[in-house]
């Protein structure tokens, strides 16, 4: 078996002023049972200010002894050279490596170039990085996500290098602007919201920190889906991100992993479980570039597609004319990296989810393995697997890495069970990011175990250990607890208990006289009468006595049988599945249960988690549950996208160095009433928001006015999210302006834009009515020149992090309004605190942080708490909820028709009645309705004032760079650098 991984690029330098890099880097078929090509690099080194850089995969000894640097003697192709040296090497880009026809240097042909020019750079960095990591052999992080919404590469690549002007000023040499260039990169389709933009930000500040981790994720050819807005509300078209090519990742043909579907699962001679047949996938590494800020140190995020091989392809169906037939094993496999979260109503569309899931699993830790085994050379030792290794699942997506680095150490490496679960569980640690029950997935059992048979013994296994250690901690004295905690506890759900747990849950009965004996009754007054016949022979006796003892032994038969019959009907009815339900595999439990350290993802979260959704795992294991508060990267979301804050805060903190260590920032709170101070924001958040107002113009056609209050909610379409909540305070709010004369809406209300963006999935049906809903009330309202600019409502289509990056430096408000409890943390609201917008919202995920480190009168705060949730629903389901006449009042005004022809009856009517699937208002729209448009009359009052908002309030606390995975969960420890600045 191959047990090699992929090795840096070897470098070699030439008189040639300008840098080229190629793709390379060693694999393996690590458990095809095949050869791997295992390659180790040396390394050429020159000092000539300008040269061409080659990178290609080579074979020698790397038994360099010492600890060594990434920035020892590898300075950055790029750091050394000024602005017409760049403008030099852009220009060999487009020449050489034409993607273009040569006739026009294009904006977009000048940002290919120009990408290509700085991968140049990072590639010197990352394999510097990589080498100094094989070399001391450090502990590494893995962090494994279904998404990551990375954002556009370029500005944040040259921002960390240190280059943004040098770049800026060579692509001016070429007739080129930066922000032009810039703006012709797509946005990588890697994921849609809050998950996959955490993991992101998890990278840059790791890299940043020169903290030794990689991502590993999926290459989704086609994203989530593009959003269009039409009169029919969100359309879907798939995303184009990859049809001009991905400049910015390294596709390591030579490093690829095999991929097992279906099949079964046998026993060899030599004891262990084989799993054979089946369908047969490749799974390829495609590489990304991550580089951290003023330091050499540069990451990977490792991303999988998924193919087969040539031989696959049916020749001879195809010359027969079956295309579709010669294709398919292609297909099949292609299919898997097509769309990130694929409609899983269809038993296909369950299948293909589940295959996605388990590709990133499997081929990331045969991946990390090999490195694992590459690294530790002679001295291998599995014992050894997590001191230098940390699997991090963001959310339970990635759950299937237990049962696969079970197999990989049970199957192929030998070890037993108990060695391998003690490796799994000190290794693998899990994320929660919900509560809500459709995100803590169930798989089907019966899918799971046609897909992956394997992996279904492993995982029954887990959970009959699983019983085992409830039933020893809670005992059989108390049954009634006990089937409690293995009801909420058990990985498989609706499955048969095991026999011996089983006979602990037998009813009691009433004693029965034994029918054996009842029967005997019987036969000795048959025998009776029989001995009474006159003059009886002996031979009749004898026969008499036969009949006896037949008859005995059969009645004993019978009462075996109906003991045993009686024994089965006297079990507890939860010891079996039941028929009508489906048996499921609890993804989040098996998380709980397999890995060292579960963590919320705020502080009202964390207690969530621990008091509500895994409360009885908690009561197990305490230590196990941690809070780790998220938060985002100060570079992105201040510094390269708010260039206008960024210069105010280092000039009035004095210096950047808040870039690295926001506490910096607690500088400005001694300035909070300088008025210069003020006087600078108010102009930075001005120019900032004549920019959203172009990007309006030119996304939806409508024209609005910089001198309103950007009002923003920007988020992934949930009900949860409320979203709904926002819209009809709105139209709450048109109603009024409506009812007044021109010049007492002038006094009553400031001029507001409500900005919405976020897409709903596609088969989330109540949630695209409400963008639906948004978009007809924008129609009517935007139109309606009694109103004019003192009320616009705009839905930003294809919301990104490009759009984003736009929008949060302009905002002013920004609404944060889930029902309390049910977001996990949220990560724009950081965004936008840490921008210096005010925000309104719950007590809910990180807004209760916020709130406290910004001040308790800079939060608008409303609606119930957390703990009121469960009580308020029961009101409502006992019909004691009494609706306020406000709420009555704007539903009826949308039903009269006023926003068009649409019927909202659904819509409407989710927010009615008392129970039923859709019904009863689970979102407390209706209970929150009135607090919420009372906290809105005083964001009024305090925008006239103009002093709440400003940079002195950002929170600046909340940045990944302070996030402690590293140190408490992964125990992965800083690189010291040579000669890091």
């Amino acid at each position: 078996m191959a047990t090699t991984a992929s090795p840096p690029l070897q470098l070699t330098t030439a008189f040639r002023p300008l840098a080229s890099a190629a793709g390379g880097g060693g694999g393996g078929a690590l458990l095809a049972g095949g050869s791997g090509s295992g390659v180790a690099a040396g390394r050429g080194r020159g000092r000539t200010p300008q040269r061409r850089v080659a990178a290609r995969s080579v074979a020698s000894d790397r038994d360099v002894q010492g600890p060594v640097s990434p920035d020892e003697g590898l300075p950055s192709v790029l750091n050394s050279m000024d602005s017409s040296a760049i403008a030099s090497n852009i220009k060999h880009h487009a020449e050489f490596k034409p993607l273009f026809s040569p006739e026009h240097f294009s904006p977009l042909k000048a940002y290919h170039a120009t990408a290509k020019s700085v991968l140049d750079a990072l590639l010197i960095n990352w394999n510097a990085t990589y080498d100094y990591y094989n070399k001391m052999n450090v502990k590494q992080a893995y962090y494994l996500s279904m998404e990551f919404l990375q954002g556009r590469a370029l500005t944040n690549a040259i921002g960390n290098l240190e280059l943004t002007g040098e770049y800026a000023d060579a692509l001016k040499q070429l007739g080129q602007n930066l922000e032009d260039v810039a703006s012709q990169e797509p946005d990588a389709a890697l994921g849609n919201g809050g998950l996959g933009r955490l993991a992101s930000c998890f990278l840059d500040s790791l890299a940043t920190l020169n903290y030794p981790a990689w991502g590993y994720g999926l290459r989704y050819k086609y994203g989530l889906f593009k959003q269009l807005i039409t009169k029919d509300g969100q359309e879907e078209i798939a995303e184009d991100w990859l049809e001009m090519g991905y400049p910015w990742e390294i596709v390591r043909n030579d490093v690829s992993y095999p991929v097992k579907f279906y099949g079964k699962v046998v026993e060899g001679t030599d004891g262990r479980k084989h799993w054979i047949g089946g369908e047969n996938i490749k799974a390829v590494a495609h590489d990304v570039p991550i580089p951290g800020y003023k330091t050499r140190t540069t990451n990977n995020l490792r991303l999988w597609s998924t193919t087969v091989p040539a031989q696959d392809f049916d020749l001879g169906a195809f010359n027969a004319g079956d295309h579709t037939k010669a294709y398919e094993a292609h297909l099949n496999a292609e299919k898997i990296c097509h769309v990130l979260y694929p409609g899983d109503e269809s038993p296909e569309g369950k299948v293909l989810r589940l295959k996605q899931q388990y590709t990133l699993c499997s081929a990331s830790l045969q991946d990390i393995i090999a490195r694992f085994e590459s690294r530790a050379g002679d001295s291998l030792n599995w014992e050894d697997f997590p001191s230098k290794v940390a699997v991090q699942m963001n959310d339970t997506h990635p759950t299937l890495c237990i049962p696969e680095l079970m197999r990989i150490l049970i199957d192929f490496k030998g070890l037993s069970w108990d060695e391998a679960w003690s490796i799994t569980e000190r290794t693998v640690a899990y994320t929660n990011h919900t509560v809500l029950p459709e995100a803590l997935e169930k798989w089907s059992l019966d899918i799971m175990q046609k897909l992956l048979p394997r992996h279904v013994e492993i995982i029954e296994t887990i959970d009959e250990e699983l019983i085992n250690n409830i039933v020893s901690k809670y005992g059989t004295a108390d049954t009634e607890l006990l089937k409690k905690k293995l009801k909420e506890m058990r990985i498989l759900d609706n499955v048969d208990l095991p026999v011996s747990i089983a006979q602990l849950f037998v009813k009691p009965k009433e004693k029965k006289e034994s029918p054996t004996k009842s029967k005997k009754k019987l036969l000795v007054k048959s025998l009776e009468t029989i001995t009474e016949v006159e003059e009886k022979t002996e031979l009749e006796e004898e026969e008499a006595e036969v009949l006896s003892e037949t008859e005995v032994e059969k009645v004993e038969s019978e009462e075996v049988e109906a003991e045993e019959e009686d024994s089965e009907n006297d079990l507890d009815s939860f010891v079996k599945s039941d028929p009508k339900l489906p048996r499921v595999v609890r993804m989040a439990n098996l998380c709980v249960v397999g890995g060292h350290s579960v963590n919320g993802v705020a502080e009202i979260h964390s207690e969530i988690v621990k008091q509500d959704v895994f409360n009885s795992f908690y009561e197990m294991w305490p230590t196990k549950f941690q809070n780790k508060t998220n938060g985002v990267t100060p570079r992105r979301w201040i510094r390269f996208c708010n260039p206008e804050l960024s210069t105010i805060l280092s000039k009035w903190s004095g210096s950047d160095d808040w870039v690295l260590n926001t506490d910096k920032l607690a500088e400005l709170k001694k300035f909070a009433d300088n008025e210069d101070l003020h006087s600078e924001w108010r102009a930075a958040k001005r120019a900032n928001k004549i920019k959203v107002v172009s990007l309006i113009r030119d996304k939806t056609g409508y024209i609005v006015s910089p001198d309103a209050m950007f009002d923003v909610q920007v988020k992934r379409i949930h009900e949860y999210k409320r979203q709904l909540l926002n819209i009809l305070g709105i139209v709450y709010r048109y109603k009024k302006m409506k009812e007044m004369s021109a010049e007492e809406r002038g006094k009553r209300f400031v001029p507001r834009v409500c900005i919405f963006g976020g897409k709903a999935f596609a088969t989330y049906i109540q949630a695209k009515r409400i963008v639906k809903f948004i978009t007809d009330v924008a129609a009517t309202v935007n139109h309606d020149s009694d109103i004019g600019d003192l009320l616009k409502v705009v839905f930003v289509p294809d919301y990104n992090v490009s759009v984003a990056e736009a929008l949060i430096p302009a905002s002013e408000l920004s609404q944060h309004i889930s029902t309390a409890g049910m977001e996990a943390s949220g990560t724009s609201n950081m965004k936008f605190a840490m921008n210096g917008c005010i925000l309104i919202g719950t007590l809910d995920g990180a807004n209760v942080e916020i709130r406290e480190e910004v001040g308790e009168e800079n939060f608008f705060l409303f609606g119930a708490e957390a703990h009121e949730i469960v009580g308020l629903r029961k009101e409502r389901a006992e019909g004691k909820f009494v609706p306020d006449p406000r709420f009555e009042e704007v539903k009826e005004f949308v039903r009269s028709g006023v926003f068009g022809t649409y019927n909202y009856d659904e819509l409407m009517g989710s927010l009615e009645g008392n129970e039923g699937y859709g019904r009863a208002d689970y979102f407390l729209v209706g209970k929150d309705f009135p607090s919420y448009i009372e906290c809105q009359e005083k964001v009024d009052e305090a925008y006239r004032d103009q002093k709440v908002s400003s940079p002195t309030n950002a929170a600046y606390f909340l940045v990944m760079d302070k996030d402690v995975y590293p140190q408490h969960s992964w125990l992965i420890q800083v690189q010291q650098r040579s000669d890091n600045s």
